[in-house]
């Protein structure tokens, strides 16, 4: 088991006002699993992904990640579990601009110190999301497409125990959308566990199972049925 939540709660307190996020979730993740967290805008997705890559801690309620309770964590061994641990994927992408795809991609091991291997290991990352091509273009060059497999590759580069993907279709038309999650797909047969956040059902069908949230809690927790999906995202019956 990779991911264990138990009771876990998120409020935020602005002049005496407690806003509740998340209500109490139990949950577990499997490592090799591909999870989506399904829910609309409100519904406390992104604040829960946040919690479970470290960029934030939850107000009560256990998480182990890899058997370690992470409440014992300090600020400084939270950062590197973010580092080192997970990769993440954003909407927005974050490249940084008038910089080249490697230059990108080589960003994490740079934070890391990490300076053995990192030319191999941004090269294979690269390739792996099929950029090789593109590796010295800079960001401003590409589509929206292939800014989100740069994205993905920098994800890739420490080689993470976790990837997760926050909506990571929302700024792409549709046939762009449907071959970042084909190349998510692959990456998880590839054996890598993934956890997507988003809002759109046929997105969400992509993973092995759903988790839906509604105002902070789990209202659902199901696999879902086995498809295959063509090249333009569509699926083959």
């Amino acid at each position: 088991m990779l991911i264990e939540a138990i009771g876990l709660r998120k409020e935020y307190i602005l002049e005496k006002v407690v806003t509740k996020v998340l209500n109490g979730l139990d949950f577990r993740i499997e490592r090799g699993e591909f999870v989506a967290i399904m829910g609309p805008s409100g519904s406390g997705k992104s604040t829960l992904m946040h919690i479970l890559g470290f960029l934030e801690r939850p107000t009560s309620g256990l998480y182990n990640f890899n058997g370690r309770d992470t409440r014992s964590l300090s600020d400084n061994e939270l950062a590197l579990f973010r580092n080192e641990k997970v990769g993440f994927v954003f909407q927005s992408f974050n490249l940084l601009p008038r910089t080249t795809v490697m230059e990108n991609v080589r960003l994490p091991r740079l934070y890391a110190r990490a300076r053995e291997d990192s030319d191999v290991r941004t090269e294979e990352a690269v390739r792996q999301v099929g950029l090789s091509h593109r590796r010295h273009y800079f960001s401003n060059q590409l589509s929206g497409g292939e800014k989100q497999r740069v994205a993905i590759a920098r994800a890739l580069v420490n080689r993470p125990e976790i990837i997760f993907a926050d909506e990571p279709t929302g700024n792409l038309d549709s046939a762009a959308g449907a071959q970042i999650m084909e190349l998510l797909q692959d990456l998880h047969q590839a054996g890598h566990t993934v956890v997507l956040v988003t809002h759109e059902t046929f997105t969400s069908e992509h993973a092995q199972r759903i988790i839906k949230l509604k105002d902070g809690l789990i209202i659902s927790d199901q696999p879902v049925a086995k498809r295959r999906f063509a090249r333009d995202g569509s699926f083959i019956k």
